[in-house]
């Protein structure tokens, strides 16, 4: 079979990026499911890994894959050959709070992920996708879709009328986007790009701001709630942008904290956060509980994510580079 690796950092001059090889098919142990993978969808934390400093083995990238399971290991019950599943993204953590443990079973990481034609996995790290979604729609769940729904139900509980602000139009972004319109709430979102923006609005998108020609949209957010804020925020910027989220949410409002595109670090006036009584919520991900509840909603309303662009397999340093440069609206995503 062929897979994609990224190789272990030993210097400034060690091979970047995917390096495709050949590899035996793996088989199933006990407990374990072969998957045949179908299609596999890029995330962010995938630009991380593959620039990690630290990476001291080669590892197979990407987290979020889907595909159809070819062979089943001894005493396996959850599946069978035949059956079209995803992985979960933390292969360890199933249901409960999160758990320290559970980062070093982090797929496309911690361990091999799903960049290959062929993958073993546990059974327990495994759901059912539901008839009505493709591969390549299936794909894109497992890390960007998990992380909007813990956001804004799991965490942020939220109810219809509510008001979310949503960052940008990534793959987190627009999949809070569909599922905020289907639990009735108003949702304001941002982008830097106006035909970005336009698309938001078809996807329903209720305002929408660019925080190019308005830099200060917090508030903006504030005028278009009457001066009370968002109820919710999905904050995917990072330090660059956490302290405007704090004055675009109303006082008792939630933000969940999902990504560090705008950096990792940098001074914060935290006095809002006080002074305001907000909720600053980690959100890493989810369990596979969540991604069950999850997907019955998404059955519940017919809601497919949003798919930019669809490489081939032999093309995925391209479709890595196409995230990369931030022009995709949605979710990117490789066939095998």
């Amino acid at each position: 079979m062929k897979k994609y690796e990224l190789l272990p950092v030993t210097g400034p001059d060690s091979p970047a990026g995917w390096q495709l090889t050949e590899a035996e098919q793996p088989q199933p142990g006990p407990g374990q499911v072969l998957v045949r993978v179908r299609a596999v969808s890029l995330n962010y934390r995938d630009l991380g890994v593959a620039k990690s400093p630290n990476r001291q083995k080669a590892v197979v990238p990407c987290s979020d894959g889907a595909g159809e399971v070819a062979a089943v290991g001894a005493g396996v019950t959850r599946v069978q050959p035949g059956d079209r599943v995803a992985g979960i993204f933390f292969q360890t953590w199933l249901d409960g709070p999160l758990a320290i443990e559970v980062h070093a079973h982090a797929l496309g990481g911690a361990i091999d992920g799903m960049l290959a034609e062929y993958v073993v996995l546990s059974e327990q790290g495994l759901v059912k996708l539901p008839e009505f979604l493709t591969y390549e729609e299936g794909a894109c769940l497992p890390c960007a879709g998990v992380t909007a729904w813990n956001s804004l139900f799991e965490q942020g509980q939220l109810k219809p009328g509510q008001t979310v602000v949503l960052q940008g139009t990534g793959g987190v972004s627009i999949l809070s986007l569909q599922l905020a319109k289907a639990a009735g709430a108003r949702v304001i979102i941002t982008s830097s790009s106006d035909d970005k923006l336009a698309r938001a609005r078809e996807l329903g998108a209720d305002e929408t701001i660019n925080y190019r020609t308005t830099p200060d949209w917090e508030k903006e957010v504030q005028r278009l709630t009457h001066g009370l804020g968002a109820d919710h925020v999905v904050e995917v910027g990072g330090a660059g942008t956490l302290e405007k989220s704090f004055g675009a949410t109303r006082a008792s409002g939630h933000i969940a904290f999902v990504g560090v595109l705008t950096g990792v670090s940098a001074p914060i006036a935290t006095g809002p956060l006080l002074t305001k009584s907000l909720r600053l919520t980690g959100i890493y991900v989810g369990s596979r509980a969540m991604f069950e509840r999850y997907l019955q909603a998404l059955t519940l309303h017919q809601l497919r994510p949003v798919i930019d662009r669809v490489f081939d397999f032999a093309e995925a340093p391209a479709a890595f580079a196409h995230l990369q440069s931030g022009a995709h609206f949605g979710k990117v995503v490789v066939r095998l």
